[in-house]
């Protein structure tokens, strides 16, 4: 068989997450195997994974954008877009964080304005 990795990959069991639609849908995924340019996780359905995701492994304090280049059943390679320009990328325990403190702040925004009228 002719390999065709730029990066040889070595045998991992990590635990990953993966994340798209705008950070808003997660699935989390075992990495298979692993290196510089990609990695092959293991997760329940492959069919729903868009061409760009989000791709985290927090044991390798890794956060960067992924693209599919296979799938299978259950299983899909991932090559790694723009390993190097991770500063742009959002840890996804940052994102929740966020979104969390957004929703919170709206009902007190809500709330606010509820007592406000009252008065």
């Amino acid at each position: 068989m002719l390999e065709r990795r730029q990066h040889p990959r070595g045998r991992v069991y990590y635990g990953g997450m993966i994340a798209f639609n705008a950070r808003n849908s997660t699935l989390d995924c075992i990495v298979r195997n692993f290196s510089q340019g990609g990695a092959k996780i293991e997760f329940e359905n492959s069919a729903i994974l868009p061409d760009r995701i989000d791709f985290e492994v927090v044991r390798r304090r890794l956060s960067c954008l992924a693209r599919p280049v296979w799938r299978d059943h259950n299983t899909a390679g991932l090559m790694f877009c723009g390993e190097h320009d991770m500063s742009s990328v959002v840890p996804l325990e940052w994102a929740r964080k966020l979104r969390a403190s957004e929703r919170s702040n709206r009902r007190l925004k809500s709330r606010l304005n509820q007592l406000l009228n009252e008065f």
